[in-house]
């Protein structure tokens, strides 16, 4: 039997924790309000594939019944409420002191998660605001679009859908286009992605990543076409490498060390690829499935916002990572390893674009 005084103790040990947690986030979120407002040339974009956020209700619409409470992984509203509460975390300390002003994200099932991620977190004391769609994918997951309303104002939305030549849709999640103007400053246009996957074997699969690449080819060449020189940013997980077929022949992508123009694609990923870490871990290989590509006008025009290379990177947040018992080295944090649930945060590391005013 444990005495009465060390329940005590314990219990006091509890409160001053928790009171020193609470001090904690308070003064680190009014830091970060001094740090906004002193740093308002402070701007960056965030994509981050979630891994499987449902709620834990079954539609009868689509395959999503694993994620229910009797389902196989046991998904419950705790197991739920852990990982918005480690998603947002992701999201408060990915881009430094002040989270990022525009969020893509995919693996949603729907609206209802968006909205719990956005008032049952510490998210909630920020203006973001959704723009979703439900997508025709089999299992029901999306691509969303968060932004801080504070410093962002949507102009346009539309999502495409993939179309064969027969006119025929394709089950899986759509392109979202949205356009907008950042800090009164400039317009801004975004393509979030989440490509068809290679379950089912890498060759099997690629015509359709390329359907996915010429589709987001024939979007790009069609904003150029009414826009002048207009500066896009295209963010997903593409489920191909930078130099595979999907991205470098048919979406016609340049690297940054390449000669290119204010038109072209140049992906500030390719650099990844030679380093240690990628975006995804299958067994002991590394690969970058999630990039940021953006028009050459980002880079080349001096006027209004701007970005660099180095300005590109995959968020390697410690607690995003563990190590690799069996496969040697660290591994992303997942929320599942298998059908065993491990408590993490996804299969996949965010990436983070910064983007900078001229003076």
């Amino acid at each position: 039997m444990v005495p009465i005084s060390a329940h005590s103790n314990e219990s006091r040990k509890r409160k001053m924790k928790n009171r020193f947690f609470l001090f904690l986030t308070a003064f680190l979120i009014f830091s970060v309000q001094i740090y906004a407002q002193n740093h308002p040339d402070a701007f960056s974009v965030l994509f981050y594939n979630v891994e499987n956020l449902f709620d834990t209700q079954d539609d009868s619409a689509t395959i999503d019944e694993e994620f229910t409470p009797g389902g196989d992984r046991r998904w419950t509203n705790s197991k739920l409420n852990e990982k918005l509460l480690n998603i947002s975390k992701v999201i408060l300390n990915s881009s430094g002191w002040e989270p990022p002003q525009v969020i893509g994200l995919c693996e949603i099932e729907n609206r209802f998660v968006l909205e719990k991620l956005l008032t049952d977190t510490p998210l909630k004391r920020y203006p973001y605001k959704i723009i979703h769609k439900e997508s025709p994918d089999e299992r029901g997951i999306d691509v969303a679009f968060l932004y801080n309303e504070d410093v962002f104002y949507p102009l346009f939305y539309r999502y495409h859908p993939l179309l064969h030549e027969s006119g025929a849709v394709e089950k899986t999640r759509e392109i979202l286009y949205v356009s907008g103007i950042l800090n009164e400053t400039d317009t801004l246009h975004f393509f979030v992605n989440h490509w068809p996957s290679r379950y089912g074997g890498l060759l099997e699969t690629q015509s359709l990543r390329n359907l996915a690449a010429q589709t987001l080819r024939n979007l790009y060449d069609t904003l150029q076409v009414n826009h002048s020189n207009p500066k896009v940013i295209l963010m997903g997980d593409f489920n191909d490498q930078p130099q595979d077929e999907s991205i470098a022949r048919f979406l016609k992508t340049k690297d940054v060390e390449e000669k290119f123009g204010l038109a072209d694609i140049v992906n500030l990923s390719e650099k990844w690829t030679s380093e240690e870490i990628g975006t995804i871990k299958y067994q002991s290989q590394w690969s970058v499935f999630d990039q940021v590509m953006v028009s050459g006008s980002l880079l080349l025009d001096e006027t209004g916002f701007t970005t660099s290379s180095q300005l590109a990177q995959i968020v390697k947040l410690p607690f995003l990572l563990e190590k690799d018992e069996r496969y040697g080295g660290i591994k992303t944090n997942r929320t599942f390893i298998g059908y065993r649930y491990n408590g993490g945060f996804s299969d996949h590391l965010p990436v983070l674009l910064r983007l900078k005013t001229t003076p």
